[in-house]
């Protein structure tokens, strides 16, 4: 089995919980819509992706924090961890996300101009509508189980291009890319395929809608929200004032 999230958002692992906070999500969503109309006002329209809504003007230093015992948990995933750290960077991301894609060469810009300095966080947030969003987030975290984070990870993004979008699952390509790696095989299609896993991926889902994230890549540097597709030089902005 792979996770259902990709395809059914409202799958039994979700709270009732989760499931009131989304139904409030929607109300909200209308009420925002209804003060816009009434208002005349177009530049109220939040860009998809972003965390939150920004009142104009408000740059990402003047943005609520996120909690951080929801924004980073004990199992979360690093690409980049360094003792003592004085910024953590958290992209909540979707391998199948054309965005994410987009944004994938500014973070591992990123990661190269600040190696050594800052935290590196992903978290797994499978849209749904994307049928293989699931599934390849599961084998990202079935290769972490082996260390092959960082490989895997790129891996996916390197070749989006050529699974993405697709209306088949493409469980047997990223099986593919763990041969290629080198991972036990055996140990990683039982992890890709396991409840467990699915669970794992699910609350990460669950931590992004905790958070307010309404779309794909969202990224917070130190818990303050970027803006939508942060350049190379905003989020290095944001970091480099967080390091000062």
């Amino acid at each position: 089995r792979v996770p259902s999230f990709a395809t059914d958002p409202w799958n039994p692992h979700m709270s009732k919980n989760l499931i009131i906070t989304l139904c409030l999500l929607v109300v909200a969503a209308l009420g925002i819509g209804l003060l816009v109309y009434l208002d005349g006002d177009d530049e109220a329209t939040t860009a998809q992706g972003a965390a939150r809504p920004t009142a104009p003007g408000d740059g990402p230093e003047e943005q609520p924090t996120a909690p951080a015992d929801v924004l980073v948990r004990e199992n979360s995933r690093y690409l980049d961890q360094v003792e003592d750290a004085q910024v953590t960077v958290v992209e909540f991301l979707d391998f199948e996300c054309e965005a994410c894609r987009a944004q994938y060469p500014v973070m591992e810009r990123l990661r190269e101009d600040y190696d050594g300095r800052i935290n590196m966080v992903i978290r797994y947030v499978p849209l749904p509508g994307h049928l293989n969003s699931g599934p390849s987030a599961a084998a990202v975290e079935a290769a972490a189980r082996q260390d092959a984070l960082d490989e895997m990870y790129q891996r996916m993004f390197e070749t989006q291009g050529e699974w993405g979008e697709s209306r088949e699952d493409q469980s047997e390509v990223f099986v593919g890319f763990a041969e290629d790696l080198g991972l036990d095989m055996d140990e990683f299609v039982e992890t890709m395929e396991s409840e467990e896993t699915e669970a794992r991926v699910q609350a990460d889902f669950d931590d992004g809608l905790l958070l307010g994230v309404q779309g794909t890549p969202t990224i917070f540097v130190n818990g303050r929200p970027a803006p939508s597709m942060p350049s190379h030089e905003v989020l290095s902005a944001m970091i480099d004032s967080e390091l000062e």
